[in-house]
């Protein structure tokens, strides 16, 4: 099995490069000229997607190529107070020469879109808000020119009270969107609510592949056996890109579902030894406190194991 590291929006090697950097609205109110006040917005955007450049060819040369976008590229984007502006197109110099860098490198880049995107919700205005916030994200993969192997990882969303309908409502929800963005949309397990054997059922139903997140798995499950469960998870990825998963692990004992600074590489290595007979490639999207430098040290770990061949600085085979 040939694995694939990756790791999340911002580097902890890097200084000065936020990809997220931002204005209140509280700020943006206090400034009387609005188009001015824009204006500013939009140098931010150019100035996070800037720094995100900076961090795919950091990236680049540590043979990283497994990345996940801030969602934050440009504050307030979808605030009320901004409704009618859309600043895309003004940036669209940067959001191709972003895109194009990714390409040329064969990078797989994607988007996670925060928690209040939620197709399970059974208030229309949130779910409007939601389908809103995709398009969005759509948008700018559109503008950076990649096609739907750039995706957008989300959550189930609440239960609501009713776990069963609110499945049903993801669902139906979900077969309401434009075909577009559905074939970019990922299911991820979460922490709480929708469990991995969950969210698998129902990433068959929509056809969407599943991203496991082991530490989820880890506090949110019901006996099941994730290395049981892997084949069908497998099988959701019908595209050409290799499975994903995510790996963290926990802060301390008392805090178990928040995620520590680094990766512990045994019980991350115990699931991939079971799992690895059957996967020729996978990827793995560390979300762990410390970033990039997190992702080092785990590699350093794998050195250390037995049966395992480092491919390069960030990628070995199993």
């Amino acid at each position: 099995m040939i694995i694939r590291l990756g790791y999340v929006a911002m580097s902890a090697v890097v200084k000065n490069a936020s990809p997220s950097k931002t204005m209140t609205v509280t700020s943006f109110s206090k400034l009387l000229d609005r188009e001015a006040a824009i204006r500013k917005l939009e140098r931010l955007g150019a100035e996070n997607l800037h720094n995100t450049l900076r961090l795919l060819r950091h990236n680049r040369a540590h043979d990283i190529m497994v990345f996940r976008f801030s969602s934050r590229f440009i504050p307030l984007i979808g605030h009320e107070m901004l409704g009618d502006w859309d600043p895309i197109p003004t940036l669209s110099a940067e959001f191709e020469e972003l895109g194009a860098y990714a390409k040329q490198a064969g990078m797989r880049v994607s988007f996670h879109p925060d928690h209040f995107t939620v197709l399970s919700t059974p208030k229309e205005d949130v779910l409007q808000k939601s389908i809103q916030d995709l398009e969005r994200h759509n948008a700018m993969l559109n503008a950076m020119g990649l096609g739907t192997e750039a995706m957008c990882n989300i959550h189930v969303g609440g239960s609501y009270g009713d776990k069963k309908k609110a499945a049903k409502r993801f669902i139906q929800n979900f077969s309401t969107l434009r075909p577009e963005i559905q074939k970019r949309i990922t299911l991820e397990n979460d922490d709480k609510t929708f469990n991995a054997l969950e969210t698998l059922e129902i990433a068959e139903t929509v056809g969407a592949p599943m991203v496991l997140d082991v530490h989820h798995h880890a506090v949110n499950n019901e006996g099941e056996d994730v290395a049981e469960l892997w084949p069908r998870i497998q099988q959701t990825w019908t595209n050409e890109l290799p499975p994903k998963i995510h790996v963290s692990s926990p802060k301390s004992e008392s805090d178990p579902r928040s995620h520590a600074d680094y990766v512990e590489v045994e019980p991350l290595l115990s699931f991939l030894r079971a799992i690895a007979p059957m996967t020729p490639k996978l990827d793995i999207m560390i979300e762990a406190k410390m970033k990039d430098e997190a992702l080092f040290r785990l590699m350093e770990d794998f050195k250390l194991q037995e049966g395992i061949v480092i491919l390069d600085q960030a990628s070995i085979q199993l």
